[in-house]
């Protein structure tokens, strides 16, 4: 029997797990028409996070976002009381995938450092962990939509640089992660 979950009363076929993160699992849905990233917030501790209202939070940091035009999947539909976001598929592979196969190309540095100057221009940092990033016909895609006030501690060169190459750090968290 396939999964089903709705957003705001329309129903999704759930494909697969994309990812869970601090804050949610992603799934790949379809409607049988399209393909969407359905996220369904969770309200696990996370020890390293603190987190107010996230539904807020993730309506508050996509705007932050956009405006100040960060390349990532469109917001499409929220559903409040069953705690869910309707995205746009960034269909493509992972930084981190693409780390962990010895296929990134400098000019997907290029691109998260322009984000970067975009960023620190609006005094905003945003996570750089390679599985929030995706790769589709060669342009680089934030797929998260987390954001913080920016903190030299956690900008691209001091923090998520680690994580773009196969760095001690890096081949670290493969390791206590498999």
């Amino acid at each position: 029997m396939e999964k089903t979950m709705q957003v705001n009363g329309r129903e999704f076929t759930i494909i697969k797990l994309l990812g869970k993160g601090k804050g949610g699992y992603s799934y790949l849905a379809s409607d049988g028409q399209r393909q969407y990233v359905l996220k369904q917030i969770h309200h696990e501790p996370c020890d390293y996070y603190q987190f107010g209202n996230k539904m807020e939070a993730e309506i508050r940091d996509y705007g932050r976002l956009k405006s100040v035009g960060i390349r990532m999947p469109e917001m499409l539909e929220v559903d409040i009381p069953q705690e869910r976001i309707l995205k746009e598929y960034v269909d493509g592979e992972t930084i981190f995938d693409l780390v962990l196969a010895d296929r990134i190309k400098p000019h997907y540095l290029e691109q998260v450092r322009e984000m970067c100057r975009v960023l620190y221009a609006a005094h905003i940092n945003i996570d750089y962990f390679p599985t929030n990033f995706v790769v589709q016909n060669e342009e680089l895609y934030y797929i998260d939509f987390e954001c913080n006030d920016y903190m030299d501690e956690w900008n691209f060169e001091n923090w998520g640089i680690k994580y773009w190459s196969k760095t001690d750090v890096f081949m670290k968290y493969v390791e206590t992660h498999k």
